[in-house]
């Protein structure tokens, strides 16, 4: 991607071109039907056709959303990959690939959205995956981290100009993406250093020869082309975690509207309808429920303004994987007509309403019910 293209016009063409979430959808059987939605834009993905229907339950590795914020760098030679871990440790290291590979193998099963997926846009940015690869707590603690060590930083091959202005005349810099975790998070067993994707080879544009991938987080977390982690005894506040991916939500304290600023991390309970199908009087619809880990208890469905019925969980479901479901039943008159889906976790957290994030004044971390329109 030319350093001109903006994130603006890589979301676009990932609408223009479908490749987005790689849903499977089971094969329609004799005389059932897909109805479409009626509640997006002519265009936007999801509003005829259903996600792209896949074999298996992962999305392919060139549907899986892509987004970046510099420009792709150039494709590195596996032999020349090294991977620095600096800082505050007792025994800084240098790793190869081959060295990485050596390590005890880790495989899970992570899907995850874009920290600006939104209804708006049928939330296309999304996509599940197999990953490989291994341990970064293993690595950190072998590196033995310092009493003070409160942030490992992960630093990315991916380099832009920034304008940076603090007071006085602007200042342009060069760059690397980066993202910062608490050195707890850090060290939590899932969190991972993948080079395989879908049982190949991580491909270059998804962040070969290795990146991070850490379940249960928003996709901005899951830094791609690593190259170094840092540990340090303070916050990481680069722009993509002090300036950009910052929600801005208002919270009434002691009967005064307080404003709180926080950093895109944790992935909000969040589900939604993503097709539906109609055999004779008989309708099916099928959509995706994504957290950070936390088991669900419920999805519920609602059709028009019935009551809340469970919904049928995937078999496929893991515990960082996207969570399928399936809603089905019957007699529905003709003309137009809503449905919607909830999701409530274990901790008894219920998916909020778009009426309750009225005080989310930014365009992150759309966790709203979303209420799609159809006609039959």
């Amino acid at each position: 991607m030319p350093p001109t293209v903006t994130r603006r016009e890589v979301l676009q063409g990932l609408l223009a071109t479908g490749l987005a979430a790689g849903i499977e959808w089971p094969a329609l059987a004799q005389g059932e039907q897909v109805i479409p939605f009626t509640d997006l834009p002519a265009g936007a993905r999801g509003r005829g056709a259903p996600p792209a229907t896949v074999e298996t339950f992962f999305t392919p590795n060139e549907a899986f959303y892509n987004v970046q914020h510099y420009p792709v760098p150039a494709p590195v030679d596996p032999a020349a990959y090294r991977l620095r871990i600096s800082g505050l440790v007792e025994r800084p290291i240098e790793l190869t690939l081959a060295d990485l590979k050596k390590r005890a193998r880790l495989e899970q099963v992570v899907g995850f959205e874009c920290g600006g997926n939104n209804n708006t846009r049928g939330n296309p940015l999304i996509g599940n995956a197999k990953w490989a690869g291994t341990s970064v707590a293993a690595i950190l603690k072998e590196c033995r981290p310092r009493a003070n060590a409160r942030e490992a930083v992960f630093f990315s091959l991916d380099e832009g100009e920034e304008e940076i202005i603090h007071g006085g005349a602007p200042v342009k810099v060069k760059q690397n993406f980066a993202r910062g975790l608490a050195l707890e998070d850090a060290l939590r067993a899932e969190v991972m250093l993948a080079w395989e994707m879908n049982g190949v080879n991580l491909p270059h544009e998804r962040g070969a020869p290795v990146r991070l991938i850490v379940p249960g987080w928003y996709g901005v977390a899951n830094v791609k082309w690593v190259t170094q982690i840092h540990l340090q005894d303070s916050r990481f506040v680069g722009r993509f975690m002090g300036r950009d991916y910052v929600t801005l939500r208002g919270e009434e304290i002691g009967g005064a509207m307080r404003w709180n600023e926080s950093w895109v991390s944790r992935i909000r309970l969040k589900s939604a309808i993503a097709r539906l199908t109609r055999a004779g009087s008989a309708f099916k619809a099928y959509g995706f429920a994504l957290s950070d880990g936390t088991p669900l208890k419920t999805i519920e469905v609602k059709v028009d303004d019935g009551p809340w019925k469970p919904a049928v969980l995937d078999k496929r479901n893991t515990t960082y994987s996207w969570q399928l479901f399936s809603h089905e039943w019957s007699g529905l008159a003709p003309g137009d007509h809503t449905i919607v889906s909830r999701a409530t976790d274990a901790r008894g957290l219920v998916q909020p309403t778009e009426s309750d994030l009225e005080n989310k004044k930014t365009r992150w971390e759309n966790n709203g019910q979303f209420v799609r329109k159809f006609t039959v």
